[in-house]
């Protein structure tokens, strides 16, 4: 999901205590999709409550925010709007990805083999309205807030870094830095992340590779986004060489090749995203009541274990002080 921009990007270790005392935007779709992902039985059977409903993203939710929360940090869940016209290719070849993940892994059920099974369970993945929704009611029983971008997730939760209203960006997908995130974390919502954290300072990133934004965002476009497939056969490494040689027009106008949409439109798809502007955040306490009802009574979890999570919360309240104080 999103550029590839592993090969060019080096990104800091940090550790939880670089963080401490910060808000996080998280990408909630990228991190509902780890949690889907990632949190399944060994067969690839995603957890399900009584009712066969999927909780997997609940679970996730719930001990991963809560581990969060616990080391100091103070997370902004940022969910998707409307994704772009320009984007629907990229998302009907998720689709097929999906669906075609999905026969596998029920193949390779029928056939016993577990460990293939687990493998194409884990890329059949997909949010619903309920998935989508069941997680925001959770993080509202959390008292956890969280914002409904008008676009792209990861635009407005870099729109919300650079307006001063969160530290970082929380997310795997290097579209942050096209978006003008001045600081990205990533790693921090999956599994043993907060041990492995890596840290995107933008600013470091472009004077390392001696370029400006929009440069780089020229080099995405050339190496492929989700709004465009790119140039066939060019990387990372030799997008950046050619555009610090010759303009982005330039060099496919030299290759003989265009882009499926122009150049413009694609360039102010990062450099002037649709944000939402009118949000609120405000951290609460836990509804301890709802929260029990909700996971344990609607949705089977352990009550001990709903209640050790919400202590992990209760934790930083070492001065007497409210959780919505603290914040």
């Amino acid at each position: 999901m999103g550029v590839k921009f592993t090969d060019i990007v080096e990104a800091e270790k940090i550790g939880f205590k670089d963080l401490e005392g910060r808000s996080v935007a998280i990408d909630a779709y990228n991190t509902l999709y780890q949690f889907l992902s990632g949190i399944r039985q060994r067969d690839g059977t995603p957890l399900m409550d009584q009712n066969g409903n999927v909780t997997s993203h609940l679970s996730g939710i719930l001990y991963r925010t809560s581990s969060i929360v616990e080391k100091g940090i103070k997370p902004i869940y940022v969910f998707d709007g409307k994704h772009s016209d320009f984007k629907t290719a990229t998302v009907e070849k998720r689709k097929e990805i999906r669906e075609e993940s999905e026969k596998e892994w029920k193949k390779a059920l029928d056939e016993g083999d577990e460990e293939k099974a687990r493998k194409f369970a884990m890329r059949s993945s997909k949010l619903s309205s309920y998935i989508i929704d069941s997680s925001k009611e959770l993080l509202d029983l959390l008292g956890i807030p969280y914002v409904q971008a008008k676009g792209e997730g990861e635009a407005q939760a870099s729109h919300m870094v650079k307006n001063g209203d969160a530290w970082a960006v929380a997310s795997q997908d290097y579209d942050c830095l096209l978006f003008g995130a001045s600081k990205t974390v990533r790693n921090m919502t999956l599994s043993g992340g907060l041990s492995n954290l890596e840290y995107l300072d933008l600013e470091k990133v472009l004077l390392n590779l001696d370029m400006s934004r929009e440069q780089l965002i020229d080099v995405a476009l050339l190496v492929g986004t989700d709004f465009n497939e790119g140039v066939k056969g060019v990387g990372a490494k030799t997008g950046i060489k050619l555009i610090k040689k010759n303009s982005l027009e330039e060099v496919l106008k030299q290759k003989d090749v265009e882009l499926e949409v122009e150049p413009d439109v694609l360039r102010n798809i990062f450099l002037n995203p649709r944000v939402n502007t009118d949000y609120k955040i405000k951290w609460k306490n836990v509804n301890f009541d709802k929260l029990i009802e909700f996971m344990c009574e609607e949705h089977g979890f352990s009550e001990n274990r709903v209640i050790s999570s919400t202590d992990k919360m209760k934790k930083l309240n070492s001065t007497q002080k409210s959780l919505e104080d603290w914040f």
